[in-house]
């Protein structure tokens, strides 16, 4: 069985047993469990599940592994002949989290 969930304005496919990294969530300890209830698509064995805008009655269990930070990346801008150019990193902060169980709605 997998979900498509939707978090944080993304969407992500999962199944059981499932890590991922998540947009950093804020306020969470490391070992606390949640519940994810944006499901947008539930398939299984015979068919899927799709919501309207979500499937109802239907939740994601998760649990929380840890947060860091990505990769730095390098935003570099230029503008030739004016003697403009402009350098600045950025490093995203996430969350990994690891999939519990999936429980069906209706």
């Amino acid at each position: 069985m997998y979900a498509i969930i939707d978090f944080k304005g993304q969407q992500f496919k999962v199944q059981k047993n499932d890590v991922l990294k998540i947009p950093y969530f804020d306020g969470q300890e490391i070992g606390a469990e949640f519940d994810i209830n944006e499901i947008l698509i539930l398939g299984g064995d015979k068919r899927a599940k799709i919501g309207k805008p979500y499937v109802k009655k239907a939740k994601v269990l998760a649990e929380i592994l840890s947060h860091g930070k990505d990769k730095k990346i390098i935003v570099f801008k230029k503008k030739r002949r004016k003697g403009y150019s402009r350098k600045q990193g950025h490093r995203q902060q996430y969350t990994e989290i690891k999939i519990k169980d999936i429980i069906q709605g209706e």
